[in-house]
């Protein structure tokens, strides 16, 4: 069984957090986004700032990231935003209610859920959470519920932009918490993303357009997830070979004709090799046809 919850949640568990009440028959209504909600006082908290791209931007580039690192390695990544992530009593009705940033199932199959929120009890839990911490402090509140229900992994982003609401000492970076004899620890790479590390995480989500050096550090990452897990349709090719190349099915890797910068393709029509010309136009065909028989017959005796 999983630690119980705390006893009680404080407006200093949620720095960054206003509380409102919010009845639990109306819960499943609400449409706005919640940090926690928690049955026992029927109390919601909500973040106090309002939304900006400096909070949304990394969540979003966190999804994109997955979805290049799911076609590199050939196996599906599910993301489910900020679904509800929810403990439940006997009967079904919901205790305690999170809402995360982002959430990530890297294997197929295991994101297959029992209803509209993940229970953390009974359903799979994710491979890793993402909480963006532009105005707020998750360290105190959220932590200790996803510490106390086993989720393996957990990423704590303080983004780029600056915020005059931000909580004293919260300086941009990320953070991975990975779990560890019930405890989190922080580590300096990602244990679901084989190699990849917090700094590189951290430039990744708060770049404008994806970098040339954040595009190799995906395709590490991809071919580093494929060799473990072994789940990979299509291993990852090398960056220098893939510049002329496409798949085909099965997964392998076809060169694209003239991919040598036209060495085989010049050879083969008796030019020197390295030639990027056009080679001259054969003789034969329709038009040559045409020009052969277009030529001055002798006159018949």
């Amino acid at each position: 069984p999983r630690p119980p919850l705390p006893e009680t949640f404080g407006p200093e568990d949620f720095p960054g957090c206003e509380p409102f009440r919010l009845p639990a028959t109306e819960l499943d209504q609400y449409e706005g986004r919640l940090e926690v909600w928690d049955a026992r006082t029927e109390t919601a908290w909500k973040v106090s700032a309002p939304t900006t791209i400096y909070h949304e931007r990394p969540a979003r580039r966190l999804a994109r990231l997955a979805e290049r690192i799911e076609s590199l390695r050939g196996s599906r990544i599910d993301s489910f935003g900020s679904a509800d992530l929810a403990r439940f009593d006997e009967v079904g009705r919901k205790v305690v209610l999170v809402q995360a940033d982002e959430a990530l199932y890297l294997h197929p199959g295991r994101s297959r859920v029992s209803g509209p929120a993940i229970d953390v009890d009974r359903d799979p839990l994710p491979d890793m959470v993402l909480e963006v911490d532009h105005t707020t402090d998750v360290r105190r509140g959220k932590l200790r519920l996803y510490e106390a229900w086993g989720f393996p992994e957990v990423w704590v982003a303080v983004p780029e932009g600056y915020s005059a609401r931000r909580p004293r000492g919260r300086r941009p970076g990320l953070t991975i918490h990975l779990l560890e004899g019930g405890a989190y620890r922080e580590s300096p790479e990602s244990r679901a993303f084989p190699g990849w590390r917090a700094a590189e995480v951290h430039t990744a989500m708060n770049e404008a357009a994806t970098s040339v050096a954040t595009g190799q550090v995906i395709e590490r990452v991809a071919r580093a997830l494929d060799d473990r897990d072994g789940t990979g349709r299509h291993p990852v090719a090398p960056r220098a070979a893939r510049g002329n190349a496409h798949r085909v099915p099965g997964g392998r890797i076809r060169r694209r004709a003239g991919s040598d910068h036209g060495g085989a393709r010049a050879e083969a029509s008796g030019l020197p090799r390295g030639f990027r010309g056009r080679p001259p136009a054969r003789r034969g065909g329709l038009a040559g046809r045409r020009r052969r028989g277009s030529r001055r017959r002798p006159p018949a005796e």
